[in-house]
């Protein structure tokens, strides 16, 4: 952030949406709020936090985010958690039970919370509530993929959810119904003013994209997403081999590393070992917005071939550069690509109907223009920071209401 304020983004979503943010936001202001997560770089969550923080902070909320301190035996243990309840069959040993508890207690014993409202994100800083006295509500946020969780796994999380007074998931299908507690649905969001989203200099762009070694002459394909086994970036690599044989087109896989997430490294390298033999795909692992913005914006399609996906908000950076979107129809991403309207959807494992979609787009300009005005509207009408904001505007006033904390 830099800076910015809420009134500049009166051009993109109109002055009527600036107004109701302000109106909604009054009785919280003087209000504490404090979200909880796990890295303050990379992946989604540490992206609209980033943006939504400072913002709400504008609207006159005091509202905070501290990240848990995690050791080096605390993040392979919640990627374990995470993996789980995505419905991997994992087992969680007794001993890195306890350490994932451990790092909680004592990250609780030197946070201090004074504050009206928690947001906790995701399982790794899940059970801090357990350490406190439980003077005020508590939300936990759940970003991942809980349609079918592993059942051991689920059952042992969900003993520390059952504290909580509110959950909050992308999408209903990850409202599992044995959870008593209020569920409410909030989709993600983008900020299209961070260097990630803004427009670019159409110079500068593509000297990014040179300097990174992509090809301007040739068709771009890419896949922008951490190197993780539910993004199956061999299944692009696969789905590429295919468009090959049509379309002299070129691949790029752009991920970049994150401090919360210790397998991204591992599957980078073994990625690289298998693809080293193929001369048109480009394999880039670090974190830049500029080089983000300039592959999605130049891309010709971008792939989102995960098997389980919370939201992908990857998904709705691409459509908001105008860019088509052929993907994968699980998680959250049915929600920004509306099959046949602003991007295509498909089976996962469906690697023939991916190449051919893909194909269609390239040799096809005008469906391709199509597809890429339509989904950047679908986005700036549902799925950009502002919308974000009013919702959690209007459900922490929810929340402080039903509990009582308080006057709002």
């Amino acid at each position: 952030m830099d800076g910015r304020k809420i009134e500049d983004y009166r051009d993109i979503v109109g002055d009527k949406v600036i107004s109701v943010l302000f109106k909604e936001s009054t009785p919280l202001r003087g209000k504490r709020i404090l979200n909880v997560n796990s890295t303050y770089m990379g992946g989604g969550v540490a992206e609209m936090l980033w943006s939504i923080v400072p913002l709400m902070n504008d609207l006159g909320i005091e509202y905070g985010w501290r990240v848990i301190h995690g050791t080096a035996e605390f993040f392979p243990i919640t990627k374990k958690w995470h993996n789980a309840l995505q419905g991997e069959q994992i087992t969680v040993t007794d001993h890195e039970k306890n350490i994932y508890t451990g790092i909680n207690q004592l990250f609780s014993r030197f946070t201090h919370i004074k504050h009206d409202v928690m947001i906790v994100h995701d399982p790794q800083p899940l059970p801090l509530i357990s350490f406190y006295p439980k003077r005020q509500p508590w939300i936990w946020r759940c970003h991942i993929d809980l349609s079918e969780p592993n059942k051991e796994a689920w059952s042992y999380i969900k003993k520390f959810i059952l504290r909580y007074d509110n959950t909050v998931f992308s999408a209903d299908k990850f409202a599992q119904s044995d959870l008593p507690n209020d569920k409410s649905l909030i989709a993600p969001a983008i900020d299209p003013l961070t260097t990630k989203n803004m427009e670019m200099d159409e110079s500068r762009r593509k000297q990014v994209l040179e300097e990174h070694g992509i090809n301007l002459d040739r068709p771009i394909i890419s896949q922008v997403s951490r190197f993780d086994k539910w993004k199956d970036p061999l299944g692009v690599v696969e789905i590429f081999k295919k468009v090959k044989k049509t379309v002299d087109a070129q691949l790029v896989l752009l991920g970049a590393p994150a401090s919360d997430d210790p397998e991204c490294q591992q599957i980078f390298r073994e990625l690289k070992s298998k693809i080293k033999n193929l001369d048109d795909v480009r394999l880039i692992n670090k974190q830049s917005d500029l080089l983000v913005n300039s592959v999605q914006a130049q891309s010709d399609v971008v792939i989102q071939k995960s098997t389980r996906e919370g939201f992908g908000l990857t998904v709705t950076e691409a459509l908001w550069k105008g860019t088509p979107v052929v993907a994968s129809d699980v998680g959250g991403i049915p929600l920004q690509v509306i099959d046949g309207e602003t991007g295509f959807l498909l089976p996962p494992d469906d690697h023939e109907g991916f190449a051919r979609k893909i194909v269609e787009i390239i040799e096809d300009d005008d469906l391709g223009n199509e597809l890429g005005q339509k989904g950047k509207e679908h986005v700036r009408n549902n799925f950009l920071v502002t919308r974000l904001m009013l919702e959690w505007i209007q459900q922490i006033k929810a929340i402080l209401r039903s509990t009582k904390v308080g006057t709002i």
